[in-house]
């Protein structure tokens, strides 16, 4: 009888082990990058006063009239951009998601593989880079920001709506293939329409990301509330930019709430007499993600024509032309080796930060099933640091701390640390109200404290799903290492700027190779730690 219960112990152990020799080495990677990043001097004295009077602002925003209606339009423009390239991203990712799905492969993995490589090139750019490049072909045109947010966001989300596909039940799936139809008809007709409520829910997650991107889009020239950022930053107007940031975050929480709703609502479905029945706050969902997308195409008048304009395809033509072949010297490889290095430590650095954060703030973000208006009021607070830390862009963060930090690892790193806190620390405190909340009742019945009734019963269920999220965000903060770097924060981004400021364009696709070659890289480690959480 002994032998036999110790049987399954064996596999636990292993599993086990594997867990402990990742945490060991994550801890390493964190130590190695945060010596790179404290190495020499890190501190700019100079600039204290400035940062002082960036955060003293914050409570004493520009209530102009004349700006505040400014900034009304800005956010339309900002608005408008996120929601087409929202609905550019699900329309590409419900394709692509066909393609990517194992599913519809079968035995084949080569063709799966092919699939998954093509997505990894788009989803490999930050947003900001598909903008430079998409400047430099269709000029100050609002196709850019709509298709810079959609290419990127379409590959991301053809990954996850892959991942949707091949959990849905197959039966009608193999109904379609038995009767003749092919592979994608069947995935199509077969998977899709089960699958559309998880789409549905993953749109809103996505939207607000859209809205964020949108600014940094603003940032470089697209307009709207980046852009209105940029130039009250570049002024030393801190009033102005933190009323731009509230914008943003109010645009930001109105999509928060429409998908907390839809979440909802798909979670538990309405039923009348045992049957399913039409939701009505489903149905506004999707009429008005339509009438809002026929508004923002009106709004920023776009035209399909642009895109096939004899000026667009000449400067395609000639982008192409001067960035093949890349450049392969051995002077620029040995330098975007090195800043690669500096790009993989600034991102474990900022997933570091945002986990540490995200530990300390949940607790009180969260708000759990029966929880009181007093605790939804405690919790409020916290929320609200959380909105704005997503709110304001990493690379305003970065501009921030460079007046205090030196140019190297560490303004990057925070930068990127705070953007990502504000949105784990939401997933974070989302896994902790799902955590079953028997375990913490029991020890509290038991006469365990709060903080151990937390430590013991709600912390171990919810540290699965949350360093699950923190990995998928480390390939997140990957790409966004492009961003600061643009700024002069370091890494791969420092070494695009320079190179795009001189029209070095085989340089260019040598950069850009290497931080696709990096987030694939990324990606699958992170792949490989996830399984071994689960």
């Amino acid at each position: 009888m002994t032998a036999v219960l110790a049987r399954p112990a064996a596999p636990v152990l292993r599993r086990d082990r594997r867990r402990w020799a990742w945490g060991l080495a994550a801890l390493v990677v964190v130590g190695w990058s945060l010596a790179a990043a404290l190495g020499g001097d890190v501190l700019n004295p100079a600039g204290g006063a400035q940062v002082g009077r960036f955060a003293a602002a914050a409570l004493s925003p520009d209530l102009d009239g004349a700006f505040l209606g400014m900034l009304g339009t800005a956010a339309l423009v900002t608005l408008a951009y996120a929601v087409l390239g929202t609905a550019l991203a699900l329309a590409l990712g419900a394709a692509g998601a066909v393609a990517a799905a194992r599913t519809t492969w079968g035995r084949r993995g080569t063709g799966w593989a092919a699939a998954r490589g093509v997505l990894a090139v788009p989803r490999g750019l930050h947003e900001a880079v598909w903008g430079l490049l998409l400047l430099n072909v269709l000029g100050l045109d609002p196709w850019v920001g709509v298709l810079a947010i959609g290419l990127p966001y379409g590959a991301v989300t053809a990954t996850v709506f892959a991942g949707l596909l091949d959990e849905v039940p197959r039966g009608p799936y193999e109904a379609l293939l038995a009767q003749g139809s092919g592979r994608v008809a069947a995935a199509l007709y077969g998977l899709l329409p089960l699958a559309a409520g998880g789409l549905l829910s993953y749109a809103f997650y996505r939207l607000e990301c859209a809205v964020r991107s949108a600014v940094v889009l603003g940032l470089i020239g697209a307009g709207g509330l980046g852009y209105q950022l940029a130039l009250s930053f570049t002024s030393l107007r801190w009033p102005q930019v933190w009323s731009a940031v509230y914008a943003l975050a109010l645009l930001c929480l109105a999509a928060d709430v429409a998908g907390r709703a839809v979440r909802r609502r798909l979670a538990a479905p309405r039923r009348r007499a045992g049957v399913l029945a039409r939701d009505r706050v489903l149905t506004a969902a999707v009429l008005g993600t339509g009438a809002a997308v026929v508004w923002a195409w009106w709004f920023l008048a776009l035209s399909p024509a642009s895109l096939v304009s004899a000026r667009a395809r000449g400067q395609l033509g000639h982008v192409l032309g001067a960035a093949l072949p890349p450049a392969g010297d051995g002077a620029l490889l040995r330098e975007v080796g090195a800043q690669a290095v500096v790009t993989l430590q600034m991102s474990v650095l900022a997933v570091a930060v945002a986990v540490a954060g995200s530990a300390l703030l949940a607790p009180g973000a969260a708000r759990p099933p029966g929880a009181g208006p007093g605790r939804r009021l405690a919790g409020a607070p916290v929320r609200a640091a959380l909105l704005v830390l997503r709110a304001v862009p990493a690379p305003v963060w970065a501009l921030v701390l460079l007046f205090v930090l030196l140019p190297g690892v560490l303004p990057g790193a925070l930068a990127l640390g705070l953007t990502t806190l504000g949105v784990l620390g939401r997933l974070a405190a989302e896994a902790v109200e799902e955590a079953d909340p028997r375990p913490r009742a029991a020890l509290t019945a038991l006469g365990a404290r709060p903080v151990g009734a937390w430590l013991y019963g709600v912390l171990p269920p919810a540290a699965g799903p949350v360093l699950a999220l923190a990995l998928y965000r480390w390939e997140v903060a990957v790409r966004d290492t492009l961003l600061v770097g643009l700024l002069g924060a370091g890494g791969l981004g420092a070494l695009l700027a320079s190179r795009l400021a001189v029209f070095d364009w085989p340089a260019v696709t040598t950069v850009l190779a290497a931080t696709v070659a990096l987030t694939l890289a990324v990606d699958l480690v992170s792949d490989r730690a996830r399984r071994v959480l689960r």
